[in-house]
């Protein structure tokens, strides 16, 4: 698989069970290394834990620094299904209400509810979508 195909971070095992390998990786902005992030306070960074089959024939180790790699394909799905659709979704509850007569407020309201209901649809689908989207220690 080329570099482009993939989605690659830098992590480490924080925990290994026999179904899940838990690994821990810190997403840090663009100034997260400057030297003057603490001066203007832009930069920042986040711990992320990311669950990863245990396959059994890995000897890896809490503490070990591993590469976490998904397909790019479903990186790009994943934003599509986190922005684009409920952008969608958003413009063409509004428009849809505001057509049918609808005064601002109740399209406003009802575009908000759409994407809500969108995305509870995603959190009701979350089992399935993490069967999909699964990640793997390089």
């Amino acid at each position: 698989m080329s570099s482009y195909s993939e989605i690659t971070h830098r992590g480490r095992i924080v925990s290994i069970t026999p179904e899940f390998t838990t690994v821990e990786i810190v997403s840090e902005s663009a100034c997260a290394a400057c030297h003057a992030k603490g001066l203007c306070s832009l930069g920042d960074s986040k711990v992320k834990q990311v669950e990863v089959p245990t396959r059994g024939w890995d000897n890896y180790a809490v503490g070990q620094e591993v590469s976490v790699v998904l397909r790019a394909t479903m990186g790009h799905k994943a934003v599509w299904l986190a922005y684009g659709v409920p952008l969608l979704v958003l413009v063409a509850a509004l428009l849809g209400i505001l057509s049918a007569g609808g005064s601002e407020l109740v399209a406003g309201l009802g575009a908000i509810g759409a994407v809500a209901v969108y995305y509870g649809v995603i959190w009701l689908l979350r089992d399935r979508l993490r069967k999909e989207y699964v990640f793997n220690i390089k």
